[in-house]
């Protein structure tokens, strides 16, 4: 075998890594007889709509790049700002809708800063007057489009000659929008939408949100010629949110109808959605995120309580409200401790349990209702896998209906008949099957080119497990140096924050480059998912309640003392790095264990919780006033005089999300103490870093900043 090329830091920046140019945003058209999806065919991030006929296996594009849409620059604010919401690398085609119900296909595609539509697959043909649109969103019957811009509610007639244009709603100002998702509900409540459309296009739901008394936190772009000053109403840990009001607007009268939210207006819109009959369902979220209501508004502005769920230490958000076309409620819950799917009645009545166990449902994939049967994605065979599931509304055990060992997403066709499985493993790259449910027929929608990790010059990480302190079990994963003569030093990569699980079973964990080329430099490397992470349930993730930087940190420790039992790890030389609550969890391993971490590389990190946002941090931590110990103690500005290793400090000097603010007040500390530090600014990068010069360099000073310090 040909010896690969060891990577370069060229190759740690380039996107998408090897064996992920992988079809994305996988759907179905309305009539379930073809697969859409996002693909680039040159392997880039610039990406074009497709399909494929499940019949015929004929693939198509649909929709190419729109004119100007490949680059970032030309993106509004706003846009740049919602795609680092979510986490956005890609370019050119990056969504696309089609009309639910319409009579023949229609289709939308965002790009270029305009809106262009199709009908049956033909050209697609811009719309006038649709510059500047935001979160545009056809009607089910695509006779009509509504979009948000400068705040306000627009609607386009698609029949009319020349397409006319009503503007819905008028009291936007800086500070308040029509229709839009709020800072929080973008960024910590999965919440991207602010309108929804009603089922038979007659009316739209939008919030009104009034942020005008947050006081601004500006963000001064150092690194362009011209002066750029960003304004953001961040409502930091403790302090007022967004004034949240929810309305329904007729389309054909222009009449608005406020929705009565209850006496408590400190909450969140967590979820907005129609029932097949035309009511509207709202789950309402409340300040401490303890109490999760389900209101139904059905021909009164007045609500009928349908569901209140209480849960201690709080409540993690599922998807939407799902309804049967009689009214019953699938109901996505924790309150067993791990997260199942129960039947209600209409009026909210629970009448059975679909799921139980310890192990947990991560995702509702749709109900096949003519059949009886609910599809979902759970771990009951693995916490680090993902397997496919149906069970039926009559009861009785699931049925798995994946086989192959990995990590598993699917996405139900219209009608139930044909299902999307995307599977890879550590071993394997993705692969994505559309499976016929009722004659067993398969369609290959992608098939990777053939790669073996050992011909990329990758190690396949091992997978461990140990027990934390409280005899908890732990699942960790090590990137073993080939043939090492010596025990080798360890780099310990870290997240360990809630709603996120990083030791899985899938290909991602493969082609995490940084940790191969340490692992190709001698340098063993190491993941843990500490108490406070995803995927194991309501109680292995309370464990942080109030608490922050204490349990994970003792379960990194002792991911370290586990790997000092294992033959050629040398845990005398220990480096530990990570971004965001990584960046964060590295500061807490070095500054509260420093005779087990011996450098650092902290990127991004929250340095005090009440500098972050308030959605996130008070769900975990209460309030600052609440909880001012916890705070305290899980503030790495408390402890920055016991910093003892090299550390390095990376922040993008424009992120809006963890600021800079963050990095600058923990230097102030370290500068009171005497404590030395090293330290890398990117004037005009975000939380997400996207440059392609930017990202090499960044890969080139952290990792040389490791492999300095881990070496004799």
């Amino acid at each position: 075998m040909t010896q690969p090329a060891p990577l370069t830091f060229a190759d740690l920046a380039r996107f998408p890594r090897p064996g992920m140019n992988v079809p994305g945003s996988l759907g179905f058209t309305p009539d379930g007889a073809s697969v859409t999806f996002l693909f680039s065919a040159e392997g880039n991030l610039v990406r074009s709509l497709w399909t494929l006929d499940l019949e015929s296996g004929e693939r198509k594009v649909i929709a190419g790049p729109p004119p100007a849409s490949t680059a970032e620059h030309q993106l509004s604010r706003e846009e740049e700002l919602r795609r680092e919401r979510a986490r956005l690398r890609e370019l050119g085609v990056t969504s696309y809708q089609f009309a639910a119900r319409a009579a023949e296909p229609i289709l939308l595609v965002p790009g270029g800063g305009r809106l262009w539509l199709s009908r049956s697959f033909g050209e697609l043909i811009e719309l006038p007057g649709t510059e500047g649109a935001i979160d545009p969103g056809l009607s089910p019957a695509g006779n009509r489009l509504a979009f948000v811009r400068d705040g306000n509610l627009f609607v386009l007639d698609l029949q009319s000659p020349g397409g006319q244009l009503r503007q819905l709603t008028f009291d936007a100002a800086d500070g308040l929008t029509n229709g839009l998702a709020e800072f929080i509900a973008q960024e910590e409540l999965d919440r991207d939408r602010g309108f929804w459309w009603n089922p038979d296009g007659t009316k739209i739901a939008f919030i009104r949100a009034d942020s005008r008394h947050i006081p601004e936190y500006s963000i001064v772009h150092q690194g362009k010629s011209a002066i750029d000053i960003e304004r953001h109403r961040y409502p930091f840990a403790g302090q007022p949110n967004a004034v949240l009001d929810l309305a329904v607007v007729d389309i054909s009268t222009g009449s608005v109808e406020w929705l009565d939210l209850g006496p408590d207006r400190d909450i969140y819109i967590a979820r907005v959605g129609w029932r097949p009959d035309g009511a509207l369902a709202v789950q309402l979220l409340s300040r401490d995120q303890r109490t999760l209501r389900l209101l139904l508004y059905d021909r009164s502005s007045t609500p009928e309580v349908l569901l209140v769920e209480h849960q201690e230490p709080w409540i993690n958000l599922a998807g939407e409200t799902t309804f049967l076309a009689d009214g019953r409620i699938i109901w996505s819950t924790e309150r067993t401790g791990f997260r199942h799917l129960e039947l209600c009645s209409p009026g909210g009545t629970r009448l059975a349990r679909l799921t139980h166990g310890e192990w947990m449902v991560t995702s509702l994939l749709g109900v096949d209702e003519a059949r009886g049967l609910v599809y979902f994605a759970a771990t009951e065979a693995s916490p680090i896998e993902r397997h496919l599931y149906r069970v039926s509304l009559d009861g009785g055990p699931p049925e798995r209906l994946t086989s192959e060992p990995g990590w598993h997403s699917g996405v139900l066709g219209p009608g139930g008949e044909w299902l999307i499985d995307t599977w890879s493993s550590t071993a394997s790259p993705p692969r994505i099957i559309a499976r016929n449910l009722l004659d067993g027929r398969e369609r290959t929608v992608h098939e990777p080119e053939p790669i073996e990790p050992a011909r990329l010059g990758f190690v396949v990480p091992e997978f461990h497990t140990l027990r934390a302190p409280d005899g908890t079990l732990l699942f960790g994963a090590l990137y073993r140096p080939p043939a090492a003569e010596e025990p080798v030093p360890l780099a310990v990569s870290v997240y360990g924050g809630p709603h996120v699980q990083r030791v899985i079973n899938d290909w991602s964990m493969t082609v995490d480059l940084r940790a191969q080329y340490l692992a190709q430099q001698g340098v063993a490397v190491f993941k843990l998912d500490n108490r406070g992470s995803s995927g194991r349930g309501l109680a292995f993730e309370a464990h942080i309640n109030r608490r922050m930087g204490t349990v994970e940190v003792e379960d990194q420790v002792a991911g370290v003392q586990y790997l000092a039992t294992l033959p050629g790890i040398d845990t005398s030389r220990v480096g530990i790095y990570g971004w965001s609550y990584g960046g964060y969890m590295t500061l807490m391993c070095l500054l509260k264990a420093p005779e087990v971490f011996h450098v650092g590389v902290a990127g991004a990190p929250v340095t005090d919780w009440d500098g972050y946002d308030t959605a996130y941090t008070e769900r975990y931590m209460g309030t600052p006033q609440e909880n001012p110990e916890g705070y305290r103690e899980g503030s790495a500005l408390s402890h920055a005089s016991r910093l003892r290793a090299p550390l390095l400090l990376v922040h993008g000097m424009v992120d809006e999300n963890v600021h800079f603010r963050h990095t600058a007040r923990f230097i102030v500390e370290l500068t009171r103490a005497g404590r030395p530090y090293d330290l890398l600014l990117f004037p005009e990068e975000r939380h997400m870093p996207r440059d392609p010069d930017g990202l090499a360099y960044q890969e080139q000073r952290v990792i040389e900043f490791l492999l300095r310090h881990l070496r004799p």
